[in-house]
């Protein structure tokens, strides 16, 4: 079994039983995206936000500088990706889900959510997990090992609604790498909600707007 990740956890009521997992970004930790949970307009739902921090690993494009990483970046096209690192992260925040199911959110009432690498791990892992959940939100990002995704993609979640967006002026992550990833989600029957902003990598307060609306949807206001 997988080691349990610290985490950063936030509930908006008593007793949650719909959780978020939220992913950072390359060189980040959990406290990334903290401060942006008053700013969302929530479902009227008691929610439990877990922010985990990824394990610490060289990453070659940094001069192999140590830093949290959801895996190794070996250029910065990302034209050769880390399967083995995707995959060994896949199975951490599988080891979340197991655990947010033990304290009571069925995967119905569960939204993967991540920036960046964290995105990619997002969706990774929630497009193959078993059960159907509620959503994945993947912002500034792209899927990875896209070429393996059609034979591996759970059942359950064929239909489950996809959140990307992405700025068009992002240095980090070429929004047309993004796209490419949206098509092909599409092309394999995702129901993808896609928006651009006018930003670099990195969120603005439009998008904010965006991602609450997004989960008051697929959330809803009960558990």
């Amino acid at each position: 079994m997988p080691e349990i990740l610290d985490a950063i956890e936030i509930e908006t009521g008593k007793n949650p039983a719909t959780s978020i997992i939220w992913m950072h970004g390359l060189g980040a930790d959990g406290n990334d995206f903290v401060p942006i949970v008053p700013e969302l307009q929530l479902p009227d739902t008691a929610i439990r936000f877990v922010f985990p921090h990824a394990p610490v690993q060289p990453v070659t494009i940094n001069g192999g500088m140590r830093m949290r990483a959801w895996y190794d970046v070996m250029d910065g096209a990302i034209r050769r990706e880390d399967e083995c690192g995707v995959r060994a992260s896949q199975a951490l925040i599988e080891a979340l889900i197991a655990r947010e199911k033990e304290r009571g959110t069925a995967a119905r009432r569960l939204v993967l959510a991540g920036f960046s690498q964290g995105g990619a791990i997002a969706l990774q892992t929630g497009l193959r997990h078993p059960e159907r959940i509620a959503g994945i939100m993947a912002l500034s990002t792209y899927v990875p090992i896209a070429e393996k995704l059609a034979a591996e993609a759970s059942v359950a979640n064929r239909g489950v609604p996809v959140f990307m967006a992405h700025g068009r002026h992002d240095p980090i992550i070429p929004v047309a790498r993004a796209e490419s990833s949206r098509d092909v989600l599409r092309s394999l029957g995702y129901p993808v909600e896609w928006s651009e902003y006018l930003m670099p990598h990195s969120v603005c307060a439009e998008e904010l707007d965006a991602i609450g609306a997004w989960l008051g949807r697929v959330l809803g206001g009960s558990s």
